[in-house]
């Protein structure tokens, strides 16, 4: 069992920046891969970002490329994301995930979000105009 608590949640303006942390507790961190999906309300859940048990690979939604980063730190069994830029459509729950690794996956098995089976709550990130 994997226990996944977000943080860093909030209201900015558009244009702003936040940092989300996830802590996890349980199961050997640098087993999983950590993945950050979100949703907003009426939407599917939907794919950010995600990173290899070792932070040497990542991916990204095409929505996000450029203004996230995403980093995990298995000193402290935490992954990071970083949010910058941030728009009125970046609104939306954000969630964090944890699923087995698999080296030498594509960038599928990674945005993939009925594989992940450890979720936290979420963290609500409101972005206003």
């Amino acid at each position: 069992q994997v226990q996944l608590i977000e943080a860093g949640g909030g209201l900015v303006q558009a244009g702003g920046s936040l940092r989300l942390s996830c802590a996890a507790s349980g199961r050997t961190f640098s087993n999983y891969a950590m993945g950050w999906f979100r949703q907003a309300p009426g939407k599917e859940r939907e794919f950010v970002a995600a990173v290899t048990w070792n932070g040497g690979n990542t991916y990204y939604a095409d929505s996000v490329k450029g203004r996230f980063t995403i980093s995990r730190d298995n000193a402290k069994n935490t992954v990071y994301l970083q949010m910058n830029s941030l728009k009125p459509e970046d609104t939306a729950v954000y969630l964090c995930a944890a699923r087995a690794e698999l080296i030498g996956s594509g960038s599928h098995y990674y945005s993939e979000n009925r594989g992940y089976r450890y979720w936290g709550q979420g963290t609500q990130v409101t972005v206003s105009s």
